[in-house]
């Protein structure tokens, strides 16, 4: 199969623990960032969304307002990125941390036109910070940059091996799909994508491919056209 030529890779925060219950595995974030160079240097544009659930995820309780918990959440996502930019720094991987918000000159301020240059260079691309604003998971920055930048397709590396028909953990009798529209995705309420991006995505015609990020190599197998997990096509 053809390899993508332009991805938007989601990585989840938990990913980067690995085994820990939080924070960073380095051998898992190097593992993880060697595949990233590998896809590069075959010639496919990487742009990279990452969550912050290795150190915050959405709270509302113990008296904190739910703005200030966001906000806590993108300077996670923040911290993320930063780490998996110099991680690729060492392997030697040029890069680019961008944030909708200003960060003194820890990162560079969105501009389209500077993130494209920044591709067709080589460069990877880190978007931190979410969208900036309250109430919105990181699966809508992956939405609608991919959206913006045109990529092939977004890229969701998650601890699961493709989209069930059911919790397989609950339900044995869930079936895996190596193929399913966005449509279907929102009809049937699965948990792909939260449901706003997901309509998005359908809207753009921007499929996603869901894998395991664990499976030897997947990324790069990804990235090359061998679907390891499930294809969500646009229709």
């Amino acid at each position: 199969m053809a390899r993508y030529k332009r991805i938007l890779l989601k990585l989840s925060g938990e990913a980067l623990s690995g085994d820990k219950a939080n924070g960073f595995d380095d051998g898992t974030c190097r593992a993880v960032a060697q595949q990233i160079k590998t896809v590069v240097e075959s010639g496919t544009e990487v742009a990279i969304v990452i969550g912050g659930g290795n150190f915050w995820r959405g709270r509302t309780g113990g008296g904190i307002d739910r703005l200030r918990s966001d906000q806590i959440g993108m300077l996670a996502t923040v911290m993320n990125c930063i780490y998996m930019s110099e991680t690729l720094r060492g392997l030697g991987v040029s890069t680019q941390v961008y944030t909708p918000f200003l960060c003194g000159d820890v990162t560079k301020l969105f501009y389209k036109d500077d993130v494209m240059e920044d591709l067709k260079n080589g460069r990877v691309v880190f978007f931190a910070g979410g969208t900036g604003h309250p109430f919105f998971s990181t699966d809508t920055p992956a939405a609608i940059r991919a959206i913006e930048l045109g990529c092939d397709a977004i890229f969701m590396a998650k601890t699961i091996d493709g989209v069930y028909s059911a919790d397989p953990k609950v339900d044995p009798s869930a079936v895996k799909y190596d193929s399913i529209s966005l449509k279907e995705v929102i009809a049937k309420g699965l948990k792909v994508i939260d449901q706003a991006s997901a309509v998005l995505c359908s809207e753009h015609s921007m499929p996603l491919v869901l894998f395991a990020l664990d499976e030897k190599n997947s990324i790069i197998r990804n990235a090359s056209g061998e679907h390891t997990g499930t294809v969500i096509t646009a229709e």
